[in-house]
């Protein structure tokens, strides 16, 4: 993870806000005493193909936050599975999707696809003229609820780790499965990871975040996990609520990159490259509650480094 942007005070805008210059607020916009509301839009199916997964939707208010959600993998298990076709049932389908490639989104999960878009479109213009990513915002994800995969795919987070997540993600009124997340995908949920540039912990905080982090410890489970969310949550009003954005900048992805600005380290230090493949196996892989790594979802794969 590349943190680049710093940090502010800030209050939580995720239900209203317009702006990046909205001021945050110490209050959450999660209501504890709210209870979810689901409205099942989609069928209940499990793929009769290995390695593909398909998944129904529902859409899920939560205090500050409405996303569809789509149900795990490993829930139901009718047969009765139709063929993908993008932008149907339990796929994205987002108002402002861009002209660069087609959303192309498939309710089955594959190495290049999945209900938040191909990976094409997710990278749109970064074998061209630069990253210009469609305008999406967190409620149009498509995503499945943490406890539906906490045994599967996110079974390396420990129960505290897995609390962790739920605290912030509701106090901060973003799913916890985003947090979860980006612990899998940056450090595949150990807390005592440390990367190559130094960054500390389950999520990959830089050295210059860890101000503050108790007895000094940037890996302490709550700091790193707190940390890493206010940044997340910072950025996405920063970026107006684009997520993609949002979700590109923490693997230091920008606006304008290019396939020769991510790879520009290839020969002299692979890790400290671009994942080129991060917003596929982010959004298809881990927040639908599969293992990215495992299907080895993506068609760059540049920083599969020896």
């Amino acid at each position: 993870m590349k943190l680049s942007v710093g940090f502010a005070t800030f209050s939580l805008w995720l239900a209203a806000a317009a702006t990046a210059t909205a001021t945050l607020e110490a209050s959450s916009l999660y209501d504890a005493a709210s209870p979810k509301r689901y409205s099942v839009h989609a069928h209940s199916c499990d793929p009769a193909h290995p390695g593909k997964h398909c998944r129904p939707a529902h859409i899920a208010h939560q205090g500050g936050y409405s996303v569809k959600l789509a149900e795990s993998p490993y829930q139901n298990s009718a047969s009765n599975c139709p063929a993908p076709a993008p932008g149907g049932s339990g796929t994205i389908n987002p108002p402002n999707a861009g002209r660069c490639h087609p959303v192309g989104a498939t309710a089955e999960i594959t190495s290049l696809s999945g209900p938040n878009g191909h990976i094409d479109w997710l990278n749109c213009g970064i074998n061209g003229p630069g990253w210009s990513p469609a305008q999406v915002k967190i409620e149009d994800l498509v995503v499945v609820l943490l406890d539906s995969a906490r045994h599967t795919t996110f079974s390396p987070c420990s129960d505290q780790i897995i609390a962790t997540f739920k605290k912030y993600g509701q106090h901060l009124g973003i799913p916890p499965i985003i947090l979860a997340s980006f612990a899998m995908q940056e450090s595949t949920c150990n807390p005592s990871a440390v990367g190559g540039a130094g960054e500390q912990g389950l999520m990959q905080i830089t050295p210059e975040k860890c101000k503050g982090a108790p007895n000094g410890n940037c890996k302490d489970i709550d700091f790193n996990i707190r940390t890493g969310a206010e940044f997340f949550v910072a950025t996405l009003a920063s970026n107006g609520g684009d997520v993609f954005s949002t979700i590109g900048e923490y693997n230091g992805w920008k606006p304008g990159m290019t396939y020769g600005d991510a790879t520009r380290a290839a020969h002299t230090c692979c890790r400290c490259q671009n994942n080129l493949d991060y917003l596929h196996q982010f959004l298809n892989g881990w927040m639908q509650g599969v293992n990215a790594y495992e299907m080895r979802l993506g068609k760059y794969h540049n920083v599969e480094c020896p």
